[in-house]
């Protein structure tokens, strides 16, 4: 399976205004999870961020939500962020405009929040545009680091390594609370969180 750990810069110009790192000096990483809630994975993260004191944005399906409104409470009252991540995880490559911006508006009649994820990354030049005219406060999210996570090609100690070489203070790093990549997760999420903590780093949600 292939894909870029460290999102290069020029790609980040293809998708102009969407947020790929935020600009910091200290030692802040943002943490996010995609494609939950999930009832057996989301807790796991949720217990695994509290008690190495961090915060994260997830990156919600709708369709998950409203399965599973419980763990989506649970989310907002840990004091983490949510970003909608449409209805129904849809690849906005494969999708035509009129379908996937239903379906973004769907999940945000669930998912309150002013975040915005495509699936798989993948989003028309067409569909961003119209995005930010339908909807002029929402505000797309990428990455700078994918910890790669998701692939059942790797082990929990490669995912590790993606993520610890590459983190700077500011990186946007994607993790996902979802069931194919919780073997992976449930082994590495602890050891990077715990790294992280004894070099004094922070992380936050997508303020």
């Amino acid at each position: 399976m292939f894909y870029l750990v460290r999102t290069p810069w020029w790609l980040r110009r293809c998708f102009p205004g969407c947020i790929w790192e935020i600009a910091e000096q200290r030692p802040i990483v943002y943490l996010t999870f995609d494609d939950g809630p999930d009832p057996g994975v989301t807790p796991f993260v949720l217990d695994q961020l509290a008690h190495y004191d961090m915060h994260a944005t997830f990156f919600c399906i709708g369709k998950n939500v409203e399965a599973h409104p419980e763990v989506y409470a649970r989310i907002l009252s840990e004091g983490h962020r949510t970003g909608n991540h449409t209805h129904h995880h849809l690849n906005g490559w494969k999708t035509d405009d009129d379908t996937y911006l239903a379906d973004i508006s769907r999940a945000a009649r669930l998912v309150d929040s002013d975040l915005f994820r495509p699936p798989y990354g993948r989003i028309g030049s067409g569909q961003l545009r119209r995005l930010r005219h339908l909807s002029p406060v929402m505000r797309p999210v990428m990455w700078s680091v994918l910890s790669g996570d998701f692939d059942p090609g790797i082990s929990p100690a490669r995912c590790i390594r993606n993520v610890l070489d590459h983190a700077r203070p500011g990186s946007v790093i994607t993790f996902h609370d979802s069931e194919k990549a919780f073997p992976v997760l449930r082994e590495a999420l602890p050891v990077i969180l715990e790294d992280f903590r004894r070099k004094g780093w922070e992380g936050k949600g997508i303020s």
